[in-house]
């Protein structure tokens, strides 16, 4: 059976509450911020789980943009200072260059996001189903 890497990170649930609560109110959520849904682990591509993998163990990355701070210029991502989110390339086969496909992580909370076309959308990975 394989088991998740960062097997430390907090559930989607938890990670939405805690981009929602602000001062012990909930703040109203921006537009952008509903754009970014959930998946499960188990439904990554293949190619994601080497990216996580390569992630635990610091690299080598295939890419050098590979570990670079990701600016969330789209604002869908929980607003964060910069230098918060960095991002990762999850290989797209048959592709010549990087492709749309990337895990964005969070520092603080340690949450891994997955995006399958290029920023437009991403999904919190759920580790828990």
């Amino acid at each position: 059976m394989r088991f998740p890497p960062r097997i430390t990170r907090i559930g989607a649930a938890a990670a939405v509450l805690s981009a929602l609560l602000v001062g012990g109110t909930v703040a109203t959520a921006s537009p952008a911020a509903a754009a970014v849904g959930s998946i499960c682990y188990s439904d990554l591509p293949s190619q994601a789980y080497d990216t996580l993998d390569l992630i635990e163990q610091g690299g080598p990355y295939p890419y050098s943009q590979d570990g670079t701070v990701f600016q969330n210029r789209e604002g869908i991502l929980p607003s964060q200072s910069s230098g918060y989110y960095h991002e990762y390339t999850v290989i797209t086969p048959g592709s010549s260059t990087r492709g749309a496909r990337r895990i964005v992580t969070g520092e603080e909370t340690r949450e891994d996001y997955y995006t399958a076309d290029h920023y437009e959308s991403f999904d919190l990975i759920n580790y828990g189903c």
